[in-house]
């Protein structure tokens, strides 16, 4: 570049410096004013909640590490004592229990499984969807003879639902039948479903005298086909518009008042004065009196 060019080229920096783009050649690094961009509180939460739900969306790419985990379906071989042993209860059980789920999805999630004992059943037969199972099997559905209230890859599990005696026998037929019939067997898919809790979910609006209420960390479970937009909520006591799981309402009497986006749940319990949060889960009354339950076993055990 030439002495006149250079001096043209200088002149042209300096009649800019106004404007901002320049100020001088000794500083041209501050071409471009810095902007601020300040983050509230708030901000930061949300900031936090999707990065947690990318690491959720990201984890199927980590499927193999299931088979990787502990035998017996990823559970210890230790019960918690929420079920009634099946050689000290003659009686017909159905119960359902909820986990927090392996890995970083656990942030967010929860597992869900069912187990039933038929009226002088000597064992337990727990009912659940397992992923990894598809691909071995050919189906996720996985029903076995087995412990009901241990823990899933460590997670202590919640019990959500505890029918016994004739209240377990009215129904144990029925929901036996419907998990047979499952639909989505061989399909599964960890967002937004059809998963574990789209299962569980599916059982309820089968056999609608469970009053299933599951929740708000049981991703999937408002999961349904896009012909299938509009019907009864889980619990069968209410209504239910969910676009595949992914944006949805549901208003019932055992769910209350529940709004999901994207399969995340803010649920308000109208009945049961409890409040179901995103990840959190429930705050507030339990959906089972675990204090009854344990005194429940024990005086079977007495009794015995």
């Amino acid at each position: 570049m030439s002495s006149p060019e250079i001096t043209r080229h200088v002149t042209f920096l300096l009649a800019t410096r106004k404007q901002g783009v320049i100020v001088s050649m000794d500083r041209q690094l501050n071409i471009i004013p810095k902007k601020k961009w300040p983050l509230s509180k708030i901000g930061w939460m949300v900031l936090l909640v999707l990065y947690a739900y990318g690491i959720y969306l990201i984890e199927p790419f980590k499927i193999h590490r299931e088979r990787l985990a502990a035998s017996d379906i990823g559970g210890s071989a230790y019960s918690y004592g929420l079920a009634p042993k099946p050689d000290q209860f003659e009686d017909a059980v159905v119960q359902v229990y909820a986990a927090r789920t392996w890995g970083a999805k656990k942030v967010l999630a929860v597992h869900t499984w069912i187990a039933t004992k038929g009226k002088g059943a000597d064992h337990y037969q727990v009912s659940q969807i397992i992923g990894w199972a598809l691909n071995r099997n050919g189906t996720a559905l996985f029903s076995e003879a087995g412990i009901p209230d241990k823990s899933w890859y460590g997670n202590e599990p919640t019990l959500l639902l505890d029918l016994r005696g004739q209240d377990a026998e009215l129904v144990v037929d029925k929901v036996e039948a419907a998990i047979s019939k499952y639909p989505y067997a061989d399909t599964y898919t960890v967002w937004p479903g059809p998963n574990s809790n789209t299962f569980i979910a599916w059982l309820g609006l089968e056999v609608p005298e469970l009053g299933l209420d599951l929740p708000s960390t049981a991703i999937g479970k408002d999961w349904r086909p896009w012909n299938e937009t509009f019907g009864w909520s889980p619990s069968g006591s209410g209504v239910q518009a969910s676009v595949y799981g992914l944006l949805g309402l549901t208003a019932g009497f055992h769910e209350g008042v529940e709004v999901n986006v994207l399969g995340l749940s803010l649920e308000l319990d109208l009945f049961d004065f409890a409040l179901e949060l995103p990840a959190v889960g429930r705050v507030g009354t339990a959906p089972v009196d675990v204090d009854l339950v344990f005194s429940s076993s024990e005086s079977e055990a007495a009794g015995r």
